[in-house]
C-alpha cells in the first residue's frame, strides 16, 4: 500500500516552477473528471466489443482470465507512473517522465513511438465507432459512409476539445456514465437475468486447442487483455489542468485500472453467459456476435438504446485520445523537440488549450482515415503496431524509473510506495517485457507480411524517429531540464521540510 503522503506539500504553481515551467492552463479538472478522462480513453466497452469474438475463437471462454492477468500487471505499471507523476505533474505524460528520468534522446524515442501509437489509435477508434453510428441510424456502411462518419467523429471531438478544459471534463464524465451503463449495468443484467451458460464455462476450452496444447491457444488470446488496459496514463497527460495533480492523478490512474478491469470482466463475462449459441461463436461461425446477443436478450428497442450508449462512449473515447495526444505534442513542442515547435506550443488565451496541437491531433488521424478509404487494406498494418508501440513507450518509462532508483532516487511527490517502490518497479518491468514478447511474437499464417506486421509497423516508426533524431539532433536544440530526478526530489524535500524528516532516523 502507498505510504502516507508528507504533511507539507508544494502548491501547484510552486511545484511547476521547481520543474522549470510557468502555469498556462486553467486548473479546472477535478479528481473525478481526471478519472473520467482516463477511463473513457481506456474504454472497456470499446475494448471488449472489438476483441470479444477474436478472443473466444482463439482461446475460448477461459480467455476472460487475460483481463485479470493484464489488469494486475498494468496496475503495477500505474503505481510506478503514480510515483513519477506525483514528482513531475506536468503536461505530456510519457515524454516528460522519460526526459526527466533519463535524458533528451531517450525521451525523444519514447515520445515519437508513443505519439504515433496514439494518433493511430485515434483513427482506429473513430473507424470502429463509425459502425455503431451507422447501425444507430440504420445506414448501409459503405466506404464513403464509413469515411464520412469517421471524419465527423474526429471533428466533433475536436470541437469539444477546442471549447476548453471544462467542456472536456463534462463530456468525459458523460462518457464515463455511458461506459458504466454499457459495461457494468448491461453486464450485470445479462449475468442475472439472461444467463444461458453455466459459470463453469470459463474453465471449458470448448476444443479450441484442437490436437495441440491449450497453453498455446491461451497465449494466443492474450490480446483480449493487452488491448484493453492502456489509457490510464492519459490522466497524467493533462496534469497542468488538474487541481492538486500530485495527489489526484496517481489516484485517478489506479481507479482507471481497477474500475476498468471490473467493468471489462462484467461485460465480457455477461456476453459469454448470455450467448444463446456459444459454440458457434467459439467455432468462428459468428464473427460479430454481440449484436446478436443484444438482439436476443434486449429486443430491438433495447439494442437500439445500447447503440446510443455505445456511440456516446466512442465519442468520449475519441475526445479523450485527442486531448491526451495534443498535450503530449504541446509538451514535446514546449521543450523545442519537434519541428514547428513554436506553433505547436501555442496556448489559446481564451480557452486555455493547446489549439494548434489539437488541430494536428485531429488532422493527422483524418488523413489516415482518407488513406484507409482509398485502400482499406491499410487499416490493419497501420493499427497493428499501436498496442505494441504504447507498451514499448510505457516500459521505457518503467525502465528509466528503475535506473534512477538504482542510482539513489527516492520519489518526492506526495504519492509514495515507500520501501515497496523498488519491488513494484522490478515486477512492473518484468510484466512489461512479458507483454511485449506476447505482442511481438509473429503469427503462424505463413504469410510474411501478415505474420510480422506488428514488428514491421513498430520498426518503421522507430527507424524513422531514430533517423530524424541523429540527423536533425533536436536534443541539442533544447535546453529544458533532463535527467534531474534526484536533484528535483532533493529540492522538493528541501522546500517542504521533508529532508529533516527523512534524515532524522539515520541521525539517531
Amino acid at each position: 500500500m502507498p505510504a502516507e503522503p508528507t504533511p507539507n506539500q508544494l502548491g501547484d504553481d510552486e511545484h511547476l516552477k521547481v520543474l522549470g515551467y510557468e502555469g498556462s492552463f486553467n486548473r479546472s479538472m477535478s479528481l473525478w473528471a481526471n478519472f473520467a478522462l482516463g477511463f473513457t480513453y481506456l474504454s472497456p466497452l470499446v475494448g471488449v466489443y472489438s476483441l470479444f469474438a477474436v478472443a473466444l475463437t482463439i482461446g475460448g471462454p477461459p480467455s476472460i482470465w487475460w483481463i485479470v492477468i493484464v489488469g494486475a500487471g498494468q496496475l503495477l505499471v500505474s503505481l510506478v507512473f503514480g510515483e513519477v507523476v506525483s514528482q513531475y505533474p506536468i503536461h505530456g505524460g510519457v515524454y516528460p517522465w522519460a526526459r526527466r528520468l533519463w535524458g533528451r534522446r531517450y525521451a525523444w524515442m519514447a515520445a515519437w513511438v508513443y505519439i504515433w501509437a496514439m494518433i493511430v489509435t485515434i483513427t482506429s477508434v473513430a473507424e470502429f465507432g463509425s459502425g455503431f453510428v451507422a447501425s444507430l441510424f440504420e445506414l448501409e456502411l459503405t466506404p464513403t459512409i464509413n469515411l464520412a462518419i469517421t471524419l465527423a467523429l474526429l471533428v466533433l471531438a475536436f470541437v469539444f476539445n477546442f471549447s476548453g478544459t471544462k467542456t472536456l471534463a463534462r463530456v468525459a464524465q458523460i462518457g464515463l456514465a455511458a461506459e458504466l451503463v454499457g459495461v457494468i449495468g448491461l453486464g450485470l443484467y445479462l449475468l442475472i437475468f439472461q444467463r444461458k451458460q453455466e459459470f463453469s464455462v470459463f474453465f471449458d476450452t470448448m476444443g479450441v486447442e484442437g490436437d495441440g496444447s491449450y497453453l498455446t491457444a491461451f497465449m494466443g488470446a492474450a490480446l483480449a487483455g493487452l488491448f484493453l488496459f492502456y489509457g490510464f496514463e492519459a490522466c497524467g497527460d493533462v496534469a497542468e489542468e488538474v487541481s492538486n495533480p500530485a495527489r489526484r492523478i496517481p489516484k485517478a490512474m489506479t481507479m482507471t485500472i481497477l474500475v476498468g478491469g471490473v467493468s471489462a470482466l462484467f461485460s465480457f463475462g455477461g456476453y459469454v453467459l448470455a450467448a444463446p449459441d456459444l459454440a458457434s461463436i467459439v467455432a468462428g461461425d459468428d464473427p460479430d456476435p454481440i449484436p446478436h446477443i443484444l438482439e436476443s436478450t434486449l429486443g430491438p428497442v433495447g439494442a437500439k438504446l445500447f447503440l446510443v450508449v455505445a456511440v456516446t462512449a466512442f465519442i468520449s473515447c475519441v475526445l479523450s485520445l485527442q486531448a491526451a495526444a495534443s498535450r503530449l505534442l504541446f509538451s514535446f513542442a514546449r521543450d523545442g523537440m519537434i519541428p514547428g515547435h513554436r506553433w505547436l506550443a501555442k496556448v489559446s488565451e481564451k480557452n486555455k488549450v493547446p489549439t494548434n496541437a489539437l488541430i494536428v491531433a485531429c488532422t493527422v488521424p483524418a488523413l489516415l482515415a482518407v488513406l484507409i478509404f482509398l485502400n482499406d487494406g491499410l487499416l490493419l498494418p497501420i493499427t497493428s503496431f499501436a498496442v505494441l508501440g504504447i507498451y514499448v513507450a510505457f516500459q521505457m518509462v518503467v525502465l528509466a524509473s528503475l535506473r534512477q532508483r538504482l542510482k539513489g532516487w527516492r520519489p518526492a511527490g506526495p504519492f509514495s510506495l515507500g520501501a515497496w517502490g523498488l519491488i513494484v518497479n522490478i515486477l512492473a518491468l518484468a510484466y512489461g517485457v512479458f507483454a511485449m514478447v506476447l505482442l511481438a511474437t509473429p503469427g503462424a499464417t505463413g504469410d510474411f507480411f501478415t505474420d510480422y506486421v506488428v514488428l514491421i509497423g513498430l520498426g518503421v516508426v522507430a527507424i524513422s524517429g531514430a533517423l530524424y533524431l541523429f540527423i536533425a539532433r533536436p536534443d541539442r536544440k533544447s535546453d529544458a531540464p533532463a535527467g534531474d530526478a534526484i536533484a528535483v526530489a532533493d529540492e522538493i524535500r528541501t522546500r517542504t521540510g521533508a529532508t529533516a524528516a527523512v534524515d532524522a532516523p539515520a541521525a539517531r
